[in-house]
């Protein structure tokens, strides 16, 4: 696993974050965001100071490490897209001592942004993967009696619309697509 893959983007330091807490304990909280491994960070202090933030994963190693000079509260958007799946923990330390908040980072896979679907002409399908990022996959074809006629790998950056002749496949055609980390997608076509 690399920390440089650890993408922390552009912040926003505040002088101070509106969350109902209790006077004098610094308060942290993680906000999952919309877009799958990417989570904000938001602290609140008492008092101007030096705040550590460490990330760790779940066998405890640290694998992201920075110090924050000079602040009493901040908003921080961390992304662990690239990350190994599993649970982490964002760790916030200042001089009133640590705080530890933990999150699970799911991999979204492009294995389930996969459509077949059948085209007017006879014996033709449509493959259809919608992705944002660079990602290999492979495509299994199989014929009604579990027999593969067609095997290929592929490199998916962006969308990606395939027509497949199978007019010459016996039974009714199975697609198989597997991605990178070993999800697959089967899908089961009408004749």
């Amino acid at each position: 696993m690399n920390t440089k893959s650890i993408v922390v983007a552009a912040f926003a330091l505040i002088s101070s974050v509106a969350l109902a807490n209790e006077p004098g304990n610094p308060r942290v909280v993680v906000i999952s965001q919309k877009q799958s491994g990417t989570f904000k960070v938001i602290y609140e202090g008492e008092k101007t100071g030096n705040v550590q933030m460490n990330i760790s994963n779940a066998a405890g190693k640290v694998i992201f490490s920075e110090t924050i000079k000079g602040v009493d509260g901040f908003i921080r958007p961390v992304n662990f897209m690239g990350m190994e799946p599993g649970e982490y923990s964002i760790e916030v330390i200042d001089a009133k001592g640590k705080q530890i908040q933990k999150v699970t980072y799911v991999n979204e896979n492009v294995v389930k942004n996969v459509h077949v679907a059948k085209i007017a002409d006879e014996g033709k399908y449509l493959l259809a993967v919608a992705n944002q990022d660079a990602e290999q996959i492979n495509v299994k074809i199989f014929d009604g009696t579990n027999q593969l006629v067609h095997n290929e790998n592929l490199t998916v950056s962006g969308n990606l619309g395939l027509v497949y002749n199978l007019k010459n496949v016996t039974g009714t055609p199975t697609f198989e697509v597997t991605d990178k980390t070993g999800n697959v997608r089967t899908i089961t076509t009408k004749k």
